[in-house]
Parts: C-alpha cells; structure tokens; sequence
C-alpha cells in the first residue's frame, strides 16, 4: 500500500482555515487521482492515490 502524500502539514502551515480551503481545491484540480483528506491523526491535508477501474 502506497503511504498517504502530504500536501499541507497543519502543524507548521500558517494558513488561515479559509485558505487551507483554497488550497484543497487547488490540490483536488491539480491531483484527479488523489482522494484529499484531512488526516486527524497526523493533522495534515494528505492524499491517497484512488485506483478507477
């Protein structure tokens, strides 16, 4: 299994909530294959690559 692709590190980004939105919207438009998600346990906007059959 491929690890989660962090895109946004919660942790170190000064991002306000609004542009962290942005930001996934931008992210989901550039990475179609990626499912985007915020991952609670590593408080991180990541990605896990989704297989289409």
């Amino acid at each position: 299994m491929e690890p989660y692709k962090i895109f946004i590190d919660r942790r170190t980004s000064e991002l306000t909530l609004m542009q962290v939105l942005q930001e996934i919207q931008k992210i989901q438009k550039e990475n179609p294959d990626y499912e985007i998600f915020l991952d609670g346990d590593s408080n991180a906007i990541v990605g896990k690559r989704v297989i289409r059959s």
